[in-house]
């Protein structure tokens, strides 16, 4: 199946992998969050049990360094994709406040990234994604 937007997860290479999987999934929240078309219907077994819905297409993950992924945010902006961001900050706070406030400490093009996700339609996430390396 074929869709007209992307999900697109890009997370700093120079991170532990439980740093990894953290932003990632916080990241992910963000998308399920802020864009509800994103998600697909519950899920039911053969027993009637059901289950919470998830993305109704695939999410691409692509690591970067800090000036990369800098890049790949301005541009996105630039695009008015939807983005998320994870900043380094954001690994000594507790929670979604002090987060917040992590995130407006810094100007946009300042901010010290460790991920970002985007969500939009597939020729422009494509244009600001282009030349990054997928994550391993």
């Amino acid at each position: 199946m074929r869709f007209d937007t992307k999900i697109g997860i890009v997370v700093r290479s120079d991170l532990a992998a439980w740093q990894r999987l953290n932003v990632t999934a916080f990241l992910a929240s963000a998308i399920a969050g802020g864009r509800p078309e994103a998600m697909g219907d519950d899920y039911e077994d053969g027993s009637g049990n059901t289950y919470l819905p998830m993305f109704r297409q695939p999410v691409v993950i692509y690591q970067a360094d800090l000036a990369t992924l800098r890049k790949v945010r301005e541009k996105a902006v630039g695009r008015g994709l939807g983005v998320a961001v994870y900043t380094e900050d954001m690994f000594k706070t507790g929670n979604d406040e002090d987060n917040r406030a992590a995130v407006r400490a810094y100007l946009g093009g300042d901010l010290n990234l460790v991920g970002l996700a985007l969500y939009g339609p597939k020729t422009p996430m494509d244009k600001s994604l282009k030349g990054l390396t997928l994550h391993p």
